[in-house]
């Protein structure tokens, strides 16, 4: 069973910075480093949408609406995974998601991805 947990949500000014950390735990096979990971984050008015995504190889992608600011990183040894978002923006408020997924698909749409954590609140203030 694979278990994700966030941390480092919170409340921050516009143009201040926060750093989301994802902590994964999985049975030992397969192992986190073969999993592809992203962030999304959702909002009560929109589906949940993409934010950043990381494949086993470290190739990364971002939604164009962060692309600049936010940062996604993975440190397999230790199977976390982080979101590094700089010059936060009103508009970034949202439940940010970290997500997990084994398949080799697409990283973008959050139906490709079969596991979660439960979420972690960021509001930017304007």
């Amino acid at each position: 069973q694979v278990q994700l947990v966030e941390s480092g949500g919170g409340l921050v000014q516009a143009g201040g910075s926060l750093r989301l950390s994802c902590a994964a735990s999985m049975p030992s096979f397969p192992p986190f480093i073969l999993y592809d990971m992203a962030w999304f984050r959702q909002t009560p008015a929109k589906d949940r949408e993409f934010v950043a995504g990381i494949r086993p190889s470290a190739n990364t992608d971002y939604a164009d609406s962060v692309k600049g600011r936010f940062t996604i990183s993975r440190d397999n040894a230790q199977k976390t995974m982080w979101l590094q978002m700089s010059s936060l923006k009103h508009e970034d408020t949202a439940v940010y998601y970290c997500a997990a997924k084994i398949k080799s698909t697409g990283i973008r749409d959050p139906k490709d991805f079969k596991f979660w954590g439960q979420g972690a609140q960021v509001t930017v203030s304007s």
